[in-house]
């Protein structure tokens, strides 16, 4: 009777020591991810406070002075610049330059619905289309003899065809690696943003003098001039009909991101990857994150304060994102860059103008 007394707590033994490894190894898995990730966040907080902190006073200049905020953004991020050389900035700057960015431009698909592109007609649509894709490939062309890479030329011929800085961010994002892109990114940006003040000054002067009527006034700026708020001013300077009209044909330039992202996609899988010899996805994650929000805010159910709110972070995520791209960036390079950038920028937004005046009098 002493060896079964003796065998009978072995069950209640057993039965803790078995589920005693298992709950703990759970809860130490569960931990290490909570400190892990707890961890990363404060390492990367520093320069993502940093990059907050720049787009802040970025935002409040460009309210007061009228300039476009992307220039601010990158003056004061170049500024700034020893933030990212060493320290505890470096690694959050690192990852708003390139994470926070991907997802300001996957909210840029609030901006736009089916329903407004359709509103114009197909003539500004056709016209889009034609206006992009030359401007685009003439710049690559042009580039390329040059002497730059081809795939500069489709940065800065992307920037001035479609959306100005948000669009040089989007396709920067999207192109394979090159120790030069950041530096080709920051030129892009500065040069659009500039160019787009000017000729939101010039062109609605230019309107006039062309004797063009309202929409097609409308349909001129707001094909040519790059970015979104620059066409707004330049459009309701003329009239409300010119600039309801410069804000659609605008916006369908913006809808023109996604195919273009997907080219550069393409570009960036046929090369490999960035470096590590694998093959990226034929569509980023952002590109479809793009789409699939223009797909929802097209259906209507999409409630304003929502994409308010949506295009309030999309415009502080590239904001903060050129600002720690600012950062990075060393002055010198960019004195180094040379005229013939500059020439290359300016040929573009003068072939842009030209072109979208002699199609639009072919179509319209």
């Amino acid at each position: 009777m002493a060896a079964p007394t003796a065998m009978t707590p072995m069950p209640d033994t057993i039965q803790p020591a078995q589920a005693q490894p298992v709950s703990q190894g759970l809860a130490q898995r569960v931990g290490h991810s909570l400190v892990t990730s707890r961890s990363q966040l404060g390492r990367l907080f520093p320069g993502l406070l940093a990059s907050a902190v720049v787009a802040t006073a970025a935002s409040f200049l460009a309210e007061h002075y009228g300039a476009p905020v992307m220039l601010f953004a990158l003056l004061l991020g170049l500024a700034m610049n020893f933030l990212s050389v060493e320290g505890p900035c470096k690694p959050g700057i690192e990852f708003t330059a390139r994470h926070v960015l991907r997802w300001g431009v996957a909210l840029l698909g609030l901006r736009i619905t089916f329903a407004q592109v359709a509103t114009l007609g197909w003539g500004p649509v056709v016209m889009v289309l034609i206006s992009v894709s030359v401007t685009i490939g003439v710049s690559m062309a042009v580039a390329r003899a040059m002497g730059f890479k081809p795939l500069f030329g489709l940065l800065s011929g992307g920037a001035t065809a479609i959306c100005g800085a948000s669009a040089a961010m989007a396709l920067s994002a999207a192109l394979p690696a090159h120790p030069l892109k950041e530096r080709a990114t920051l030129f892009t940006v500065i040069g659009v943003s500039a160019l787009s003040t000017v000729c939101m000054v010039l062109y609605p002067m230019l309107a006039r003098a062309l004797g063009l009527p309202p929409v097609d006034a409308g349909v001129f700026i707001g094909g040519t001039i790059h970015d979104v708020a620059q066409v707004v001013g330049a459009g309701y300077s003329l009239s409300t009909e010119a600039g309801d009209a410069a804000t659609l044909v605008k916006l369908m330039r913006v809808a023109m991101l996604l195919p273009v992202i997907l080219f550069a996609s393409l570009i960036t899988r046929w090369r490999g990857g960035e470096g590590t010899g694998e093959r990226p996805p034929i569509l980023p994650w952002f590109a479809v994150g793009f789409a699939l929000l223009l797909a929802v805010n097209s259906t209507g159910w999409v409630p304003k304060p929502v994409i308010g709110l949506g295009n309030e972070a999309s415009r502080w995520f590239l904001v903060a994102s050129i600002a720690a791209i600012g950062m990075k960036t060393q002055l010198a390079q960019l004195v180094s860059v040379g005229i013939r950038p500059i020439v290359l920028m300016v040929g573009e937004t003068v072939f842009l103008a030209g072109l979208v005046l002699g199609l639009w009098r072919w179509l319209g």
